[in-house]
């Protein structure tokens, strides 16, 4: 017989919560169909986005550039420290052989109470002058034994400092894989940021830096009191600077490497960064720099008035010294900048940052 119950009814509750998340899926499928995509950032705002990463990978490229020169100079301490402990250790050696040499001839003529000796010696004037070298043999033994101590002393003190160095050398090297590793992440968060770019837009990035460079090198032929044709005829981006004595040496060591690219960490002579080139630089000239930037801001005096500048000074930007370059006249530097460029010239107001102060070498 056909079954006449009533169909159940639906729950109230649940028909309000389907109800609720059916309105909740039509509004925010509304929402995202209205909402504007996202903007991709224009050329400007990448490429300030990317000048600030560069700067920050150059701040880790000084650091790692002082913990990889702190490394070597500990590494130079303690190669000297340890020829110095295994000369030492010959030494002590030597000393403990001659000590037991010297104990071995007393024990041979001493072993009978010297009284007794005396007493039955044939001849007791030779027994006397045996006596009195036994004496002096004592003397030595003293004398042997006290260098023996101070030996020891002085090899533990040095196996001590080994140790020091040892574990310094330890840390250093920790922090020059921290620096690297910061310094890879800058420069890649820099390069995804510029691959995002049109090849449009890359190629109008490049075109601007080229007419800043080439402004640049007006100012400085300029300043060498050289026309831009005269020195379009030599074949060369600028002249030998006008600069005197090493520093301008150096400056003119420099100019023979613009065009060559910066990379972090380098010194030369295929590639640098920026302490890199300069070290270099003034390095053909016979002056040792410091490795870092901020190292070499005490390599001579400091001239904190730009107008008093003089070719081949160095001179110093950013508040924590990051980045440094050579003098060029006319308010232009030559220097290596960043990652993606080459060693250039550049005008002083537009390095990104703040000069500092030169220093005439």
């Amino acid at each position: 017989m056909a079954s006449h119950r009533r169909p159940k009814q639906p729950n109230r509750a649940r028909v309000t919560v389907l109800t609720t998340a059916a309105a909740a899926a039509v509004v925010l499928s509304s929402q995202a169909a209205n909402a504007a995509p996202s903007e991709k950032p224009s050329k400007d705002e990448v490429k300030a986005k990317v000048d600030k990463l560069y700067q920050q990978a150059e701040q880790a490229t000084e650091k790692y550039n002082g913990a990889k020169e702190k490394q070597e100079k500990l590494q130079k301490e303690i190669s000297t420290i340890q020829d110095n402990v295994a000369k030492g250790q010959q030494e002590l050696n030597e000393l403990r052989d001659g000590l037991g040499s010297m104990a071995s001839a007393q024990y041979r003529s001493g072993g009978l109470d010297p009284s007794l000796q005396l007493f039955l010696s044939a001849d007791p004037d030779d027994y006397l002058d045996k006596a009195s070298t036994l004496d002096q043999l004592s003397i030595q033994q003293v004398d042997a034994l006290k260098k023996i101590q101070e030996k020891q002393r002085e090899l533990a003190q040095q196996r001590s400092e080994a140790s020091g160095k040892l574990e310094d050398l330890a840390s250093t090297r920790t922090e020059l894989g921290k620096k690297k590793k910061e310094v890879q992440g800058k420069l890649g968060a820099a390069q995804k940021l510029l691959n995002s770019l049109t090849a449009e837009e890359k190629a109008k990035l490049a075109e601007e830096e080229a007419r800043a460079t080439r402004a640049s090198e007006r100012e400085v032929l300029k300043a060498s009191g050289t026309d831009a044709g005269t020195a379009a005829g030599t074949g060369t981006s600028a002249p030998v600077s006008s600069g005197s004595g090493r520093a301008g040496a150096a400056f003119a060591a420099a100019q023979s490497k613009l065009g060559t690219p910066y990379v972090y960490g380098a010194t030369g002579p295929s590639s640098f960064d920026c302490s890199g080139l300069t070290s270099w630089a003034y390095a053909q000239a016979g002056v040792g720099l410091p490795r870092t930037s901020e190292a070499q801001t005490g390599a001579g005096t400091r001239i904190y008035s730009a107008s008093q500048l003089q070719v081949g000074d160095l001179v110093f930007f950013f508040n924590d010294l990051h980045h440094v370059g050579l003098y060029a006249g006319n308010g232009q530097i030559i220097h290596a900048p960043r990652s993606g460029t080459v060693v250039r010239y550049e005008s002083m107001n537009t390095i990104g940052g703040p000069f500092m102060f030169g220093v005439r070498v």
